[in-house]
């Protein structure tokens, strides 16, 4: 068994990967950090705290979650996922109830690292992650609309319809510099990396901006982050907040949701890039690493932090394959606040809203949330009851709340699934031979028995991936499968995906119309060939066997 707490890191230097790849580490680190300088600015503002302390959460979390963590590759610090509730528990609780309550979440994490509970994620279905990861993006761009368009609002409501009544009541105040400046900032950052990947957009957008802003522009025409926050410190002092024990109970909801929205956000980012690298990491490690580093960045005054999708992804895409690049990103982003903090204050409040709307564009999965529409009634239900409860409610409402239905209409899809009545041999998915002993060199059969949803497609597709890269064609026996969801769906895809780029084909047999519908409507269709998706095991066989020969 693993164990419950090994670092990737220790292993890596052990093995020599470390020291091979040092340079490309470094490399990718140093550019991971200059993409991150202006998302852990603009993730702390619009979380309502002062713009240091999203470097702070940058450099201390990202430093031991590479450090301590279980991925290779993940990159850690605060994300737009977090905004909402950090927001909510600064207005309910204060800067130190935020403080207590992301220590407490952290506490939580490496309890359920302890507990082995990192394989959690695979009990998480797709259209509940899809859904509030959706509304999320919709709220905080809906919070970016106010500085977008420099409108002069003295309170802004908290509520999502509040907050869009308030925008339309003060439309006459609209800054036209501020709008210039966000839809300047939007193309900058979206058109940037078709011209180069090596810089940031949203890097260059405040380097080019800022300037402008400061000497073309009419003085005090746009609010910027110093107007609002004063000038950004290098502060690394220890922030012990006050404590009220008799009150601990208090934080324990904003705690928990704290916890579970950051487990489910790092270990989601830890297995897309797995799939970029090949790799495995260990989960309950990489859980227990990012509680450790929510209480050292929320002791020096930082925000909660967790693995971030797109800036792992960046470091993946510019070589980065151990640690040590998350590190580097780390020291890259002390280095930038100590020399160069002090002009960050000159950044406009447009600008970083620019940025921001861009994230919440690429958060929104409106791809995947527009496929999802298209998939059964279950999956639809999950994901706009989620989605609706995030914007309209609360996050931690959505999650509670998408679990118990995810799990109700999961009861009630196996009940409506179940036989009516004992089915005959002969209707069943008959082999011409149960025997596999004549089978040709470079064929191999896996069979799913039982539904493929999203507590057991993440097991099934592990399996399938590892097994399918040993042969040629692999034929997957879906006989006894009753259906498949979205969250199937998307893990058998992407499975598929890479046991192509494996040069292994994959074939399909005993699908019944209702699975098969399903199949083709996600997508798989496309990527095996309608022509390789058998309702018999016989025609499969020899299909498979035709294949081997050509």
């Amino acid at each position: 068994m693993e164990k419950v707490f090994s670092p990737k890191l220790f292993g890596l230097i052990k093995d020599g990967s470390v020291k091979k790849n040092l340079s490309k580490d470094i490399l990718a680190g140093v550019v991971v950090g200059i993409v991150a300088i202006p998302l852990a600015i603009a993730f702390a503002v619009a979380s309502g705290v002062s713009p240091e302390k999203g470097i702070i959460t940058a450099i201390v979390a990202g430093f031991l979650i590479s450090f301590l963590g279980g991925s290779r590759v993940q990159i850690g610090g605060p994300t737009g996922a977090f905004i909402v509730i950090v927001y909510g528990i600064i207005q309910e609780y204060g800067i130190d109830g935020m403080i207590i309550a992301t220590i407490l979440a952290g506490g939580i994490m490496i309890g359920f690292g302890l507990l082995r509970l990192g394989t959690l994620l695979k009990f998480i279905p797709h259209p509940l992650i899809v859904g509030f990861t959706s509304g999320i993006a919709l709220v905080i761009f809906s919070t970016q609309i106010s500085n977008a368009l420099g409108l002069t609002i003295a309170d802004v409501p908290s509520s999502f319809i509040g907050k869009w009544g308030a925008y339309f009541s003060n439309l006459d105040t609209v800054n036209w510099y501020a709008v210039g400046i966000t839809i300047v900032t939007i193309l900058i950052t979206v058109y940037m990396p078709k011209i180069t990947s090596r810089v940031p957009g949203s890097f260059v957008a405040i380097l080019l901006i800022t300037p402008v802003a400061m000497f073309l522009l009419p003085e005090n025409s746009v609010t910027t982050i110093g107007s609002l926050f004063g000038e950004i410190k290098c502060n690394f002092e220890p922030v012990i907040p006050t404590i009220e024990w008799e009150n601990l109970s208090y934080y324990l909801q904003p705690a928990l949701t704290i916890a579970i929205l950051g487990s489910i956000e790092s270990l989601l980012s830890a297995v897309v890039a797995d799939g970029m690298i090949s790799g495995h990491h260990r989960s309950n490690t990489e859980l227990i690493a990012q509680g450790i580093a929510n209480i050292a960045s929320s002791l020096f005054g930082g925000i909660p932090a967790t693995g971030a999708i797109a800036r792992t992804a960046t470091n993946v895409k510019n070589g980065g394959r151990t640690p040590v690049a998350g590190i580097t990103h780390a020291v890259v982003l002390l280095l930038i606040m100590l020399f160069f903090g002090k002009w960050a204050s000159l950044i406009p409040m447009s600008c970083l809203a620019g940025i921001l709307i861009v994230v919440s564009y690429n958060m929104s999965e409106w791809r995947s949330f527009r496929s999802i529409l298209r998939a059964s009634v279950f999956d639809v239900v999950i994901l706009l009851v989620t989605f609706f409860l995030t914007v309209l409610v609360d996050l931690t409402v959505a999650i509670e709340i998408g679990v118990v239905l995810a799990a109700l209409l999961f009861m009630k899809r196996m009940a409506d699934n179940a036989p009516k009545e004992i089915i005959g041999a002969t209707n069943l998915d008959q082999d011409i031979s149960e025997n596999y002993k004549d089978l040709p060199k470079g064929l191999g059969i896996y069979e799913i028995s039982g539904p493929f949803f999203f507590g057991s497609a993440k097991t099934y597709c592990e399996t399938i991936r590892n097994l399918g890269v040993n042969y040629s064609v692999l034929i997957i026996r879906m006989r006894h499968v009753p259906f498949v969801d979205s969250t199937g769906l998307k893990n058998l895809k992407e499975t598929i995906l890479q046991l192509t780029k494996e040069n292994t084909r994959i074939v399909l047999s005993g699908v019944s119309e209702p699975v098969k519908k399903d199949l083709l409507k996600g997508g798989v269709g496309e990527l095996v060939g309608v022509d390789n998706i058998y309702p018999k095991f016989d025609i499969a066989l020899r299909a498979a066997k035709e294949m081997i020969e050509k």
